[in-house]
């Protein structure tokens, strides 16, 4: 947690108390009313990022201090989860597909990637929150006792994730120690960085970054960052907006995973009250906005945590180092902390999710590399609109064309399957259609053409749709459907129905469609339907 938080509030361009701050009263916060037993909430990456990009935008950097700025976020996207709780609305993370999900976090952790290596190599550049900010100019000297230090941080977090896992599994060292100390990377690779600092004096002698006066004590809580314009609080509400639903979908998204191997019960509703306090709690103490953290949960989970008492004693824990060594903190690298921001979020760049994708579902792949490019080219909260709005985009594409097939009878079966992929029987006089998908304004047209075409090149006396996928029917398809049944009397031709859904029918009897569809009828199984027109 101390690593983290002081790696993360510098990612969001804050001082290093801030992240510590936000990982004490918003964790105790979200153990009393959070459901998930080992979501470890505090700063995260994501939302680190997102806030530096909210800080960064030139109408925010001319009001307020940054860290004023990231309290009044804070304290607005707590405010806007708690709504969401109050108006029920904890199925909204389902409305973010997965595929615009990974590649937001793919963009945004390639931005990070890119934002914290001239940190590692010692380079005097600014955060970037976009690719094109990233390019590193090669005329910039280097600070080979910084690059040094990132690198040797670098090998020690990587050595001591998979290869020493791998090592202590091959010596059958026990499960919980193993964790231990491969988890401890972080933390170790902190206390040797100060070690080098101190004993060789590396910030004066080679100047290298340190985090420097991290103030002795706990956060008093107060209200004195409120006393701002609501012009203040207008301009920065978009941000909060988006770095909330971000930070509960992904909060949400580590929590059921974790539920689910564990076979517990998570309350999506609830998760809301839980992170919309913990923000609130942020704010006012201090802190920026926080989330569900991945490699924080993880270790929780590893370590065996049966219950939030795991957060609460680490937050205790915390506190006590806050009170007592924090001078110690001042002397920790940045460069350090940039080794430690990369090789917690390299995993998120998930080049191999979106080639599958791209390979299994070429709508999900543009969608996911729509959010992707978004991301890296035009910003944070763009990538995400376009990647919601691509996705919708190719949603309406594919239900304004949903699949419709002719149907005929598998030999000796009850079976009705498409004439174009199996030999199956069909009738001179008598056509079956299966629609497969719910019928509306958006698709009816298309359903339209291919009934009518159908029509056209078989001219039978009996048309039955097949509604067994169907699930909803506007007033527009409706309208639609009756006019066809007229234009079908007036050529001798009868429109049926047939597996026609509980829902659908109910709709169906209220307009009165039953009557006008006679002399035609509503079949409960295709079969009978076959049985009543074929002699």
């Amino acid at each position: 947690m101390i690593p983290q938080g002081i790696a993360y509030a510098f990612l969001a361009g804050l001082p290093a108390e801030v992240g510590i701050y936000s990982s004490l009263l918003p964790a105790l916060l979200y153990v009393v009313l959070g459901t998930s037993r080992v979501l470890s909430v505090g700063p995260v990456s994501i939302a680190a990022i997102m806030v530096a990009s909210a800080l960064a935008s030139p109408e925010v950097v001319a009001i307020g201090t940054p860290v004023q700025n990231a309290m009044i976020l804070a304290l607005e996207g707590g405010l806007i989860l708690c709504l969401m709780s109050m108006l029920r609305m904890g199925g909204l993370v389902h409305y973010i597909s997965q595929p615009v999900l990974t590649g937001f976090t793919t963009g945004a952790a390639i931005i990070i990637v890119f934002s914290q290596l001239p940190k590692m190599l010692g380079l005097d550049l600014t955060s970037c929150e976009s690719l094109q900010a990233c390019f590193i100019d090669p005329s910039i000297q280097i600070n080979t006792a910084t690059m040094g230090l990132g690198l040797l941080a670098v090998a020690l977090l990587f050595l001591m994730g998979s290869p020493l896992n791998f090592l202590l599994s091959k010596l059958k060292v026990k499960k919980t120690i193993a964790t231990a100390i491969t988890k401890s990377a972080p933390l170790l690779s902190i206390s040797l960085g100060i070690i080098l600092v101190t004993q060789f004096s590396l910030d004066i002698e080679h100047q290298v970054a340190i985090v420097g006066e991290i103030p002795q004590g706990l956060p008093t809580p107060s209200i004195e960052f409120l006393n701002v314009s609501l012009a203040h609080m207008l301009a920065l509400l978009p941000s909060a907006f988006f770095i909330s639903l971000i930070a509960y979908v992904e909060s949400v998204a580590i929590a059921k995973f974790i539920a689910s191997v564990r076979n517990e019960k998570l309350d999506t509703n609830q998760e809301l009250v839980g992170l919309g306090a913990a923000n609130l709690a942020s704010s006012f103490t201090g802190g920026m906005p926080v989330a569900g953290g991945f490699s924080r949960t993880m270790v929780n989970y590893a370590a065996g945590a049966q219950s939030q008492m795991a957060m609460l004693i680490a937050v205790i824990v915390l506190a006590a180092a806050l009170l007592s060594v924090s001078q110690t903190l001042e002397s920790i690298p940045k460069a350090v902390l940039a080794s430690i921001i990369i090789i917690a979020v390299a995993p998120l760049i998930k080049v191999k999710a979106i080639i599958s994708t791209w390979k299994s579902d070429k709508a999900d792949g543009i969608s996911q590399l729509v959010t992707l490019l978004g991301v890296l080219i035009l910003g944070i909260e763009e990538g995400i609109v376009l990647g919601v709005v691509a996705t919708i985009f190719s949603y309406m594409r594919r239900t304004s064309k949903p699949h419709i097939a002719v149907v005929g009878k598998i030999h000796d079966t009850d079976h009705f399957r498409n004439i174009k992929r199996h030999k199956v029987q069909t009738w001179e006089d008598l056509l079956l259609i299966r629609i497969d998908e719910n019928i509306t304004f958006a698709n009816i047209n298309y359903i339209s053409e291919f009934i009518e075409h159908e029509y056209q090149l078989y001219s039978p006396k009996q048309i039955v749709l097949i509604f067994s996928s169907v699930s909803y029917i506007d007033t527009t398809a409706v309208s639609y459907f009756r006019q066809l049944i007229s234009n079908l009397k007036q050529q001798g031709t009868t429109l049926n129905l047939a597996e026609v859904k509980g829902p659908v029918l109910e709709i169906l009897e209220k307009i009165n469609f039953v009557s006008d569809l006679s002399p035609g009828k509503i079949f409960f199984q295709t079969s009978d339907a076959v049985k009543s027109f074929v002699k």
